[in-house]
């Protein structure tokens, strides 16, 4: 089968390759699904999973990507829930080959089944970032109604999810971007925008969650909006500053089959938006990945036309 790996993590992004790789086999309790389409996350190369094993080993060549949608090809021994010929998408395992070929192997429970009437494309853009906000918001910052939520980076793959999910949810949102983020971000469902380049952050006043992508000096800052009994959320690693009467809580994304559904259930209602910035096929997708084009949105590689 056709496959990006990597190998020289120094080298980043200009050291994926496509190659011939031999097509996985399900062991117990995966499936083999035929990759569709894959996501990509910008800066998943840094990440140590990617070059490592559970016990630290190296595990070069690795086939990065960790977002799927696609259809069940395989089952191994002792696998229920799913079956062959089924669409699904998901989040595979960090220390195993990914997605950005055209087969992977992934256990199922970390899959969900896909609608036939989302596409492939779409199915490929929510996994990553739409657990990460679901469970940043729900899960660890316990969002009620009414409450009120600072996004960052609410243009962007993610904070654009956390700004839909918390303003359908019942609280106020306050995104933050730079100054050509504006309409974006309001479109996104922020009722207020702030500019993080030109408006003074002290303006803002108390908030009852923030969900952190930056880290750095905004990170340190946000903790000083939280109001008393709040929560900053972040996935820019763990914080330095924390709240004064608040909870800080850096966290990793984990594949949830029914939250997937809940997600993918409110892109069909025309409740959630995706956003995707970038399309490529599998034979472009080494270009594709080593833009230095600023993009907001998801790439996403559709492995089959």
């Amino acid at each position: 089968m056709k496959a990006i790996v990597v190998t020289d993590q120094a080298a980043g992004t200009a050291g994926m390759k496509l190659v011939e790789r031999p097509e996985p086999q399900a062991a117990i309790n995966d499936v083999v699904v035929q990759v569709h389409a894959s996501g990509f996350t910008w800066d998943e190369l840094t990440w140590p999973p990617t070059w490592t094993d559970r016990l630290d080993r190296d595990r070069t060549p690795s086939i990065p990507g960790h977002e799927l949608a696609g259809v069940v090809t395989a089952l191994g021994y002792g696998t229920t829930g799913l079956s062959v010929g089924q669409r699904v998408f998901g989040l595979t395992d960090w220390t195993r080959d990914g997605t950005l070929a055209e087969y992977v192997a992934v256990e199922a429970r970390n899959l969900a089944p896909l609608p036939g009437d989302v596409d492939f494309t779409v199915g490929a853009s929510l996994p990553m970032p739409g657990l990460t906000a679901w469970q940043g918001l729900f899960e660890h910052g316990r969002l009620r109604a009414g409450q009120s939520v600072l996004a960052h980076g609410a243009a962007g793959v993610v904070g654009s999810m956390v700004a839909q999910l918390a303003r359908e949810a019942g609280a106020y949102v306050i995104g933050t971007g730079r100054s050509a983020d504006r309409q974006a971000v309001l479109n996104f469902g922020a009722q207020e925008f702030v500019d993080l380049e030109n408006d003074a952050l002290e303006d803002v006043g108390p908030v009852d969650l923030v969900f952190d992508v930056l880290g750095g000096d905004i990170g340190k800052w946000s903790a000083r909006q939280i109001r008393a009994g709040g929560t900053l959320v972040t996935i820019a690693g763990p914080t330095e500053a924390r709240p004064a009467n608040g909870l800080a809580v850096d966290f990793v994304v984990e594949s949830d089959r029914a939250q997937l559904g809940e997600i993918v259930q409110r892109v069909r209602d025309g409740r959630l938006q995706t956003n995707i910035s970038a399309v490529s096929s599998l034979d472009d997708a080494v270009a594709a990945l080593n833009s230095t084009e600023r993009r907001k949105g998801k790439t996403i590689i559709c492995v089959r036309p």
